[in-house]
């Protein structure tokens, strides 16, 4: 069973930056896709950033030029750097884990959540 740990979340004003952190467990990591996604109340679930296991990035244009995606196989953790944060970006970010060629269980995987928040 694969855990996901998100940590990073918090109220911060407009304009201000939030690391978020995800870190996973087992041992194909560096195997496996990662995104980072988000929910705001009353709307669907959004794709914000994703990496693959190369490395290649893409990002959600709402957040393109703002957002950072990146990963540390070595610690088991992708990050999400977040600038200039707006209002708009308030949300619950998730963490999800996509299979990899070694993983017998295809399911996506799933953090728990880390709230967001962006309020003067």
């Amino acid at each position: 069973q694969v855990q996901l740990v998100e940590s990073g979340g918090g109220l911060v004003q407009p304009g201000g930056s939030l690391r978020l952190s995800c870190a996973a467990s087992g041992s194909t990591f560096r195997f496996n896709a990662m995104g980072w996604y988000r929910q705001a109340p009353g709307k669907q679930r959004e794709l914000v950033a994703a990496i693959t296991s190369g490395g290649s990035t893409n990002y959600a244009d709402s957040v393109k030029g703002r957002f950072t995606i990146s990963r540390d196989n070595a610690k088991n953790t992708v990050y999400l750097q977040m600038n200039s944060l707006k209002p708009e970006d308030t949300a619950v970010y998730y963490c999800k884990r996509s299979p990899g060629p070694l993983d017998r269980d295809r399911r996506d995987y799933w953090g728990q959540g880390t709230q967001v928040t962006v309020s003067s």
